[in-house]
């Protein structure tokens, strides 16, 4: 669900294939998802209407709302793991993390959870 909200909100009005190709999953398994929080009110559906057959998803105010408990929840557990580690212990981390990337034939910029880390507030 996090990752949903967090492409929705880097890319509002994102179509399902976009949003899957950014997680990194199929289209059907983003559609089980989607159910789900369709259900819970936390996005809407809507037909594009230069091509009917895709659908353009929105959060809803309550899936705002999600989206910004979760983005709590997340910068706070950040904080907490990253207590103690200096800026130059998380650069070298990084280097690491995209070597290791790099080692199993990924492109390591389409692979970087930990991209940006060190911008984000402490």
């Amino acid at each position: 669900m996090w990752l949903v909200l967090v492409n929705l909100k880097a890319k509002p009005r994102a179509n399902q294939r976009e949003i899957a190709e950014a997680m990194g999953v199929t289209e059907a398994t983003l559609t089980h998802h989607l159910n789900g929080m369709d259900a819970q009110g936390l996005i809407v559906r809507r037909r594009d209407p230069s091509n009917r057959r895709v659908h353009l998803l929105e959060l809803t105010e309550q899936g705002e709302e999600m989206f910004v408990g979760l983005r709590t929840a997340a910068l706070a557990f950040d904080r907490r793991l990253r207590r103690g580690v200096n800026e130059g212990e998380a650069e070298l981390l990084r280097t690491f993390l995209d070597r290791l990337a790099t080692n199993v034939g990924a492109d390591p910029d389409d692979v970087r959870p930990w991209a940006g880390l060190a911008e984000r507030g402490r």
